[in-house]
């Protein structure tokens, strides 16, 4: 562990709330997919049935690229989370020799995932600096909900370290930079738009269903397809 890692996490343990109902709260924080993503999403909608007629067009496809930005940094997040060397989450440490708070947390799953980078501060920085590229006052508002709410807890516990979150944040940034891009925005929003024209029924039910999927991040259909993958080789074997 490096000693910036070090320093922040050494602070926060020998620093933490010794309240269980507190640290019990801060624990739920982290897994009330309410806390985590309803809020931003809900911003996102507001932004979308607000848009204006002056400048009603750029802000459709400025929430569809933002969409767009943080469906593809969740993705990117899993995958660099797979594919790239794994390292063990800091409540997961004993080399540490650091007593988070709630240490019984009780994932067991996140075991066996990569902490780095956190997917989390990619899904939601992305999402939250999209926010703030639309409206100043309402995007810094998302983006310290962001931090406080959503990242800083996975900190307090264990969960990640800061540089996990600190690069997740850095990688949802360039995401959402990129997508909402003129070229690209414009590119990617103009199909949406045409069917939201067209059909409008399926299209918001699909947009509803869109949203669930990125507050909960998908959690349903990867356990899901952990069901069905592990039944194949279950079958296999």
């Amino acid at each position: 562990m490096n000693g910036f890692d070090n320093a922040i996490l050494t602070f926060l343990t020998q620093h933490a709330f010794h309240s269980e109902f507190v640290n019990h709260a801060i624990r739920d924080l982290t897994q009330f997919y309410t806390v985590k993503g309803l809020v931003l999403m809900a911003m996102l909608c507001w932004m979308w049935f607000g848009s204006g007629k002056r400048n009603g067009k750029w802000q459709l496809e400025m929430v569809i690229a933002i969409v767009a930005s943080g469906l593809l940094a969740l993705i990117a997040g899993r995958l660099l989370a797979h594919y790239m060397p794994y390292r063990i989450r800091p409540i997961h440490s004993p080399d540490l020799h650091l007593h988070f708070p709630e240490s019984t947390y009780t994932e067991p799953t996140l075991r066996f995932w990569n902490s780095f980078p956190s997917d989390h501060a990619m899904l939601w920085g992305a999402i939250a600096t999209g926010i703030f590229l639309v409206y100043r006052v309402a995007g810094v508002f998302a983006l310290l909900y962001t931090v406080l709410f959503v990242l800083l807890p996975r900190v307090y516990l264990g969960l990640h370290y800061p540089t996990d979150v600190l690069a997740g944040l850095a990688l949802g940034i360039i995401f959402v930079c990129l997508v909402t891009r003129d070229a690209v925005r414009v590119r990617i929003a103009a199909p949406v738009l045409r069917a939201f024209e067209r059909w409008p029924a399926p299209s918001y039910t699909f947009a509803f269903i869109l949203c669930f999927e990125l507050i909960t991040q998908f959690d349903d259909v990867r356990v899901v397809l952990g069901a069905i993958r592990k039944a194949i080789l279950g079958d296999a074997v």
